[in-house]
């Protein structure tokens, strides 16, 4: 693959029927909170956005993966053109569209945010990361910190000037936040000496802004063990004075940076902090001891953006992938497979190519879907806030679900669904000459960071269905069987609904299941099945929104009127939904099935019986 070459393709009239028709934000744009918004607008956003990955970061996600970052007299170098692809970001506003007018930004709603995410993750999710992490981290500060500190420090993390990581993993603790063993000391003064070692910090350091604004978990002397004793301080790599001038350094200094199977154009650092005993952070907001809670704001944030990395990376693979399968011609037609006399065909004609290729597009559409009605969600609950209380909680509460749902099946569909395309295109699919190889790569992360994807089943199944006393689970459920009750006496959708409404079924039951295991000291069996369960529901979910965008496609090849390439469309998306229901949803009786027998294979098995000592 050549460095330069541009191989990112999307489908603009996808993400405009997500956003406009199935979702139908036009009924929220024009009206507080987001009354300069309207579907114009936000159509010329995601025109922009699309010609900015194409033009600008496409032609450096290769180049980037095989250069790769190095360190030079202690700081990171990035690869070639990821400095100007910043400057040009920036410059362009992508990054400051969710951001509050109260701080600089233009306040879109969060369902055209993710849909430029996807563009520009999607175009190289490596240089994405740099300024998504800045924004996470600015955001924090600005809902967690003081005044001072949003003006101080997130103002520059928002407009580019500063970057901006987040810090809490550590050697020999790994998920295991708890233990951490990183130090802060009362100097007296309102800072705190910072002292330990962070481990796979992205975006840890680089050469794209002038200052790195790090949020480090921390435990104060005396503060109590385990996660309930962290607090969260901002350490910038430079020191700033009280006029919010870049000074010397605070002894934040890059010990190494990994050498990966992917996303290679970031920075994965190891970062000692306080080396010399020379390292000061202070305290986001005013209390100790609030670090946990403080930080999942900006995780669950970084989740929701791993989950657009995943859809980003698979839709990306799948354009491609249908690009190359309607070039490639290789053997007859299957109605002439054994006559070596007809012309050979492009391989989209042959059924299993036809397969893989449905397979990646109704995974990617109902993932995107998935998203977009979750950041919808959040859409309608700021809307609604103080006008409908109880409506706004509501959508909040969704939020709230979905969240690992989003993470966890888009990124294991995104490492799954790169697969599929390199066996689309067969050998060639396997050679750096073709992208997909690369999009397999970046993709394996997505499933491990962030709270890898077991500790989003258990997060989901552990504490999200029992939120609101189960109320969102229920409300949840109660919205899919509305749409069952709606739907299932369609003529073409009918079948497929009521796969749907068997599958919602299966997903209660199994709910009821681990309820009854949380209540007779089954933990290691929730332990065994929470991944299960939550692509379970994942199943159910983009099953839904699937079927959901079909019916919306029927009513409008009903309407007719429209043209040949429109017809395609709204017809591919009914053919995704069926297959999907045809394929997927039976997956979860299965599922349930499996959860009711109880196995606990895995628990009984000696240590020793898994390997010879």
């Amino acid at each position: 693959m050549a460095a330069g070459l541009n191989w990112y393709k999307a489908d603009l009239r996808e993400l405009s029927f997500v956003l406009l028709e199935q979702f139908r934000l036009g009924e929220l744009l024009g009206k507080a909170p987001y009354d300069v918004w309207g579907e114009d607008e936000a159509k010329a956003v995601l025109d922009a956005a699309y010609r900015f990955a194409r033009e600008v970061l496409g032609p450096l996600n290769a180049s980037g993966d095989r250069e790769g970052c190095r360190i030079e007299g202690g700081q990171v170098r990035t690869p070639k053109g990821f400095g100007d692809a910043w400057k040009q970001l920036y410059e362009n506003g992508f990054k400051a569209l969710g951001v509050s007018t109260d701080h600089g930004g233009q306040g879109a709603p969060q369902a055209l945010v993710v849909l430029v995410e996807e563009l520009l993750s999607g175009a190289n999710p490596a240089f994405n990361m740099y300024p998504g992490l800045a924004f996470g981290a600015a955001e924090t500060i600005v809902e967690c910190g003081t005044p001072e500190q949003a003006r101080r420090y997130a103002v520059k993390m928002l407009d580019g000037t500063w970057g901006g990581t987040m810090c809490l993993t550590e050697p020999h603790a790994g998920s295991d936040v708890g233990s951490a063993k990183t130090s802060a000391k009362r100097l007296g003064n309102g800072k705190y000496a910072i002292k330990g070692t962070k481990v796979f910090i992205s975006g840890g350091d680089h050469d794209l802004a002038e200052n790195i604004v790090h949020l480090v978990l921390a435990r104060v002397d005396g503060a109590p063990p385990g996660t309930k004793g962290l607090s969260l301080f901002i350490v910038p790599k430079k020191r700033i004075d009280a006029s919010g001038k870049v000074g010397a350094s605070n002894d934040v200094a890059v010990a190494s940076i990994e050498h990966k199977m992917g996303i290679n154009g970031s920075a994965t650092a190891v970062l000692n902090f306080g080396e010399n005993d020379a390292c000061e952070g202070e305290l986001v907001g005013t209390v100790e001891n609030l670090g946990m809670s403080q930080m999942f704001r900006m995780m669950n944030g970084a989740r929701i953006a791993v989950g657009i990395q995943g859809l980003a990376t698979a839709a990306a693979a799948y354009q491609n992938a249908v690009d190359y399968a309607r070039d490639r011609k290789q053997g007859p037609h299957y109605t002439h497979w054994k006559d070596p006399t007809v012309p050979r065909v492009p391989i989209i004609e042959h059924p299993d190519v036809r397969r893989m290729l449905l397979d990646l597009k109704s995974h990617t559409e109902g993932i995107r879907a998935l998203i977009v009605k979750l950041a919808w969600h959040g859409d309608q609950s700021r809307a609604l806030a103080g006008k409908d209380d109880e409506k706004a909680s509501y959508h909040k509460g969704q939020v709230d679900l979905l969240t690992p749902l989003v993470k966890s099946f888009a990124s294991d569909e995104a490492f799954r669904l790169a697969g599929v395309a390199i066996q689309v295109y067969g050998g060639a699919g396997y050679l750096k000459d073709h992208p997909v190889e690369q999009y397999a790569r970046d993709a394996k992360i997505y499933s491990i960071y962030e709270g890898t994807n077991h500790i989003q089943a258990m997060d989901l199944v552990g504490r999200k269905m029992g939120q609101a006393g189960g109320a969102n689970f229920q409300a949840f459920l109660q919205d899919v069987a509305g749409f069952v009750e709606a739907h299932r006496g369609d003529a073409t959708l009918g079948k497929a609904v009521e796969l749907l409404a068997a599958g919602q079924e299966a997903l209660m039951s199994s709910a009821m299941t681990l309820l009854g295991w949380s209540q007779a000291n089954g933990l290691g069996l929730i332990g065994l099945s929470a991944n299960r369960f939550l692509t379970m529901m994942s199943q159910v979910a983009v099953g839904w929104v699937l079927l959901d965008a079909a019916a919306v496609s029927q009513k409008a090849l009903a309407a007719g009127g429209l043209s040949a390439q429109d017809k395609a469309f709204y017809t591919g998306k009914v053919q995704s939904a069926l297959w999907f229901s045809r394929n997927l949803l039976p997956q979860v009786e299965a599922s349930a099935r499996s959860i009711a027998t109880e196995d606990a294979s895995p628990l009984e098995i000696p240590d020793a019986a898994f390997g010879t000592l």
